[in-house]
């Protein structure tokens, strides 16, 4: 059967950006593994680090990446994919990014991080012989998609990639930040539409991750309404050739 990887930087960024089109591989028959790769723990959490947990009504004595890393098998179940993979690496905020605005500037120096990604990447990759990968663009400007996108083009994978444009960023801004747009724009784009099935699946898996919606969307209501504005579609950049099972997909 073949295989496709889904590279997410945080535990919702693949089922909010690419979640129609997981589903829609996982019926086809292929084998999804979403992996998502900053979800590690970390005990006692202080300054902007716990105020990114207590902000959502949850309390300090709560494991916030356990909670989120459950939601994330509850939207991998939604989608009709094979339980999810959680990658060890810490978020921003457990990494010196201590406000909101530095979580979406320049990187920190002293965050050497992506040759910790490359390898864990590629262990990935020879582990899952993926014949698709699918992975952010970085639209928002988030620090951490911007390093898993650096930590992807630095391997030579030979297998192509569509990279998807990160929602909810995309709608929250008329011009929503690209600081990586040059490395995208003459990729060909790839439009994957999908029925009502993937459309409600994808909606279930998103709305699984309950401790984000407040925050996200205002709410699940809000996410319905979202979500129906994109229209059953999800827009890519192209690196490679589709796999042909993908192309008869796709049409």
């Amino acid at each position: 059967m073949p295989a496709v990887l889904a590279l997410s930087p945080h535990l919702d960024d693949a089922a909010f950006s690419c979640g129609g089109t997981l589903a829609v591989l996982a019926r086809a028959g292929w084998h999804v593994t979403m992996a998502t790769v900053f979800t590690g723990s970390v005990a006692d959490p202080k300054g902007f680090a716990l105020a990114c947990q207590t902000d959502k009504g949850l309390g300090p004595e709560i494991d916030y990446m356990a909670l989120r890393r459950d939601e994330d098998a509850d939207a991998a179940r939604a989608l009709g994919i094979a339980a999810p993979r959680h990658l060890p690496f810490r978020e921003a905020p457990h990494r010196g990014y201590a406000s909101a605005p530095e979580l979406f500037a320049e990187l920190r120096g002293d965050d050497g991080i992506v040759p910790d990604l490359v390898r864990a990447f590629g262990e990935l990759m020879a582990e899952t012989q993926p014949d698709l990968i699918l992975a952010p663009q970085a639209v928002g400007g988030h620090v951490d998609h911007v390093q898993v996108v650096d930590a992807l083009t630095t391997i030579a994978t030979g297998v192509p990639i569509l990279w998807w444009r990160d929602f909810p960023y995309t709608v929250r801004d008329a011009e929503p930040r690209e600081p990586l747009r040059d490395r995208f724009a003459e990729l060909p784009v790839q439009v994957i539409a999908f029925g009502a099935a993937a459309q409600a699946a994808k909606y279930a898996a998103c709305a699984a991750y309950a401790s984000q919606l407040g925050f996200q969307f205002g709410g699940p209501d809000n996410l319905a309404e979202q979500l129906a504005r994109e229209g059953g579609v999800e827009r890519f950049r192209l690196s490679g050739a589709l796999p042909d099972p993908v192309v008869r997909l796709v049409g």
